[in-house]
């Protein structure tokens, strides 16, 4: 059994699952499988898969279900259910993570506490410029590679320094809420099976954050990880996003937080 499992949510992007397994390939701590959550994908995703699969050491599993519009609180639970492993990480399909990502998680692995991590949003022209040799080099999380290759300075950037004493500071004064962030986050199997996984009501917009509400509300604290756990975020487009699905996303987490609520009935277990 693997100490990990990286749960990878995506749907019909194979050219960026192919940049964010070559991520996972180059990892420092190698004991962990992959999960990819499918929602609903084609067989492209599906040859992505098998090359990785057939390619390299890393050991994958596919669970895919039949598109049916943006599904992927549901796809999420199925992942965890077929997860053989106590501490699971999540992330999307659209996240490269550097090669201390997986280390960083387990390292910081407490009882008691789920992990809120972050991204660095890149722009449409540098995630072109991303490629798996740049990944496989590391060259793509370097400060001078992304300036150089217009990706405008900002805050962000502040991820990207590689002083591990600074990078923790940075996480304890940041203002940003530490919450359950799908990107880039991880939790203790046992507790989110114990609020019953990912209400699958929840349609595309911080879907994710309501989970990470029913934890606090079982008095599982979040601790921040932005500046530590670091994956570039790969720039597209989301012709899923809709002002509806907004506005019910945020009624049913006011109501998860008003209410104290610690289970949902539309999870894991129906």
């Amino acid at each position: 059994m693997k100490s990990t499992s990286i749960i990878i949510s995506t749907y019909n992007k194979p050219h960026f699952l192919e940049k964010v397994l070559t991520g996972y390939s180059c990892q420092i701590y190698k004991n962990f499988d992959i999960i990819i959550a499918d929602d609903g994908s084609t067989e492209k995703t599906r040859e992505v898969i098998d090359h990785f699969k057939e390619d390299t050491d890393l050991d994958i599993k596919h669970v895919w279900q039949k598109d049916n519009g943006f599904q992927k609180c549901a796809i999420l639970n199925k992942a965890i259910e077929i997860s053989e492993n106590d501490y699971p990480i999540f992330t999307d399909g659209d996240c490269i993570p550097n090669q201390y990502f997986v280390k960083i998680h387990i390292n910081l692995a407490e009882n008691g506490y789920f992990l809120s991590g972050g991204h660095f949003p890149l722009n449409a022209s540098m995630s072109e410029l991303v490629t798996k040799d740049t990944i496989i080099s590391q060259k793509c999380f370097n400060k001078r590679f992304l300036l150089i290759n217009g990706q405008m300075l900002s805050k962000n950037y502040f991820k990207m320094l590689k002083t591990r004493w600074l990078s923790y500071m940075l996480d304890k004064i940041t203002l940003t809420n530490s919450t359950f962030n799908g990107g880039n986050t991880s939790a203790w199997r046992k507790d989110i099976l114990r609020i019953n996984g990912f209400d699958e009501r929840m349609e595309y917009g911080a879907e994710d954050r309501e989970l990470g509400y029913r934890l606090n509300n079982i008095k599982i604290k979040s601790k921040q990880i932005r500046n530590r756990a670091i994956c570039l975020h790969l720039d597209h487009d989301r012709p899923y996003k809709n002002s509806i699905a907004l506005q019910k996303n945020r009624l049913i987490r006011d109501k998860t937080v008003s209410e104290k609520s610690i289970y949902t009935l539309f999870g894991i277990k129906k």
